[in-house]
């Protein structure tokens, strides 16, 4: 473990971006913090259903070097999303420019690369919940009036991540294979995906304060 891998007493991040959802709670965006958040988000990439996020048996120890290596950037960034409190995802966002799906399309101003992982369903299933909290991340997506369009590269192989875009509005332009990456701070495998893309939607100027409309 690199020494920056120590965990320390850390002051808590600040929320970048905070909303009440009517009959739903008040959602949370925080930047990970690798040392404080490393243990939740190891649990969930060590699941089997997280086999596409690329952490399957990982350290705990190494998955706080990743999103050390996340921290240090400043266009790539990592959320912990919170529900009451409670972490119930992790939401990255991109420059597409500065990553390497860059080199399989055409990058327009304004545009936004997410990744998403939702926390494991504890207890009963609570209807609507997935759908109401994408709400909030596609109102946290674009707060930005720059950012004109999200750019989804999800693996080719994960049928309920696709399935889940095109829930969303996300529109399929075909699969793709993101080049591998070797360097000493970072390796990641050759990768095919599928890409999509959502414009930013036309509802969000005015439900800055409510959920997902029907």
């Amino acid at each position: 473990m690199r020494p920056e891998s120590t965990v320390l007493a850390t002051t808590p991040r600040a929320d970048v971006f905070t909303e009440t959802v009517e009959d739903f709670g008040t959602v949370r965006f925080t930047p990970v913090d690798p040392a404080s958040d490393s243990a939740v988000l190891h649990a969930w990439v060590a699941e089997e259903r997280a086999e596409f996020w690329g952490m399957n048996g990982c350290s705990r120890e190494l998955v706080q070097e990743i999103y050390e290596d996340v921290d240090r950037r400043d266009t790539h960034h990592a959320y912990m999303v919170r529900l009451d409190g409670e972490p119930v995802a992790l939401f990255q966002t991109y420059r597409p420019e500065e990553d390497r799906v860059s080199e399989c399309y055409e990058v327009r101003e304004g545009d936004i690369g997410v990744h998403l992982m939702l926390a494991p369903i504890a207890g009963r299933p609570r209807p609507g919940f997935s759908r109401t909290l994408i709400g909030s991340l596609i109102r946290f997506a674009f707060r930005d009036p720059s950012v004109l369009r999200a750019v989804g590269e999800p693996d080719a192989r994960n049928e309920k991540a696709i399935a889940l875009l095109g829930r969303i509005g996300f529109v399929r332009q075909g699969e793709i294979t993101l080049p591998e990456i070797d360097l000493p701070e970072i390796h990641l495998p050759e990768k095919r995906a599928v890409l999509a893309f959502l414009d930013r939607p036309e509802w969000l100027p005015a439900a800055q304060d409510g959920p997902l409309p029907s």
